[in-house]
């Protein structure tokens, strides 16, 4: 196991147990061939544009009918906070889908601002980990997810590579996973940009089909090279994500994981499996009997409920 983080070896356990016994998803791939979904909707961030005046945030919580956050979305000493010990910048979690950080280059000059929500990826490990399937990966590009079937076990959490899903620690008797879904029910589903890319005032969010997106991302780094680094972020990390990264700046600087590998992290699955003791392999079989029995226990009670209102 040398070389593995824990967190890495958790992940590709949950996605080879829950793959193993529950299946993939349906499209066959080969890590070296796979190509996403050519059909793909997604959006381009322009970080040299963006100038951290929160408008994404703040049409996030309204499309999505979250809380008014702690400081108002005017208030800019949000890009001050930090946690861990100030390694780690403000994160997504069940009230925020959508944040933006501020970080300083490490030579110097102007300060950059990055968006973050989930990536919506062509192959998602959230999904291939989830033993309920309470994630869709939907034709127009977008994860999302159905509260009605998770049971809790926070799979998805930690098969995320970019640490997205978050938890609603405050409803202990509704085990319920929040993130962005790329605004699938009111929006990208009819045709229309997400809110955050509609409100953006300085055009940092390109809405579009995926591989056109890809193609003016490289026009930009082509055409204006002392303006871009020549890297699109998403483009190949982990199989491919919806949204897509250009900057200024390097990556790494940026809070972005540049260590991620090109295929998707299902590809990792078959090599973990025979080194993942087999507790692992059959947990997630467990946990979707225990919900299968207790769903069939409420459709029971249910029905009983019904007839007797017939009856009386």
């Amino acid at each position: 196991m040398s070389g593995i983080s824990r967190r890495g070896f958790l992940a590709a356990a949950v996605i080879g147990g829950a793959s193993t016994l529950v299946g993939t998803p349906t499209r066959g791939w080969s890590a070296n061939s796979f190509d996403g979904y050519p059909e793909g909707m997604g959006v381009l961030v322009d970080l040299t544009r963006c100038v951290g005046c929160r408008s994404c945030e703040a049409a996030c919580n309204h499309e999505q009918g979250l809380p008014e956050p702690d400081l108002p979305f005017d208030d800019m000493s949000v890009f001050d906070q930090t946690f861990h010990h100030g390694t780690q910048k403000r994160r997504t979690d069940e009230n925020a889908y959508t944040v933006v950080n501020r970080y300083e280059p490490e030579e110097g000059g102007a300060p950059v601002y990055r968006k973050i929500q989930c990536n919506h990826c062509n192959e998602p490990a959230c999904l291939t980990s989830c033993f309920v399937n309470a994630y869709t990966k939907t034709q127009e590009g977008a994860v999302i997810y159905d509260s009605k079937v998770c049971v809790g076990c926070r799979n998805c959490m930690v098969a995320c590579p970019f640490r997205i899903p978050a938890y609603a620690y405050s409803s202990a008797l509704n085990p319920v996973v929040r993130k962005c879904i790329f605004c699938y029910d009111t929006r990208l589903s009819q045709g229309r940009p997400p809110a955050c890319v509609e409100i953006c005032p300085q055009e940092v969010l390109t809405f579009g089909y995926r591989r056109d997106l890809l193609k003016t991302a490289h026009d930009r780094i082509r055409t204006d090279p002392e303006r871009y680094i020549d890297h699109v972020y998403g483009e190949k990390e982990v199989g491919g994500t919806a949204w897509l990264y250009i900057s200024a700046v390097p990556f790494e600087e940026l809070g972005f994981d540049t260590s991620l590998q090109r295929e998707p992290i299902l590809a990792n699955a078959q090599d973990f499996l025979s080194n993942v003791p087999m507790v692992l392999a059959i947990w997630p079989a467990l946990f979707m009997g225990f919900h299968r029995l207790s769903t069939k226990g409420k459709e029971r009670e249910e029905e009983s409920q019904s007839f007797d209102r017939e009856e009386g």
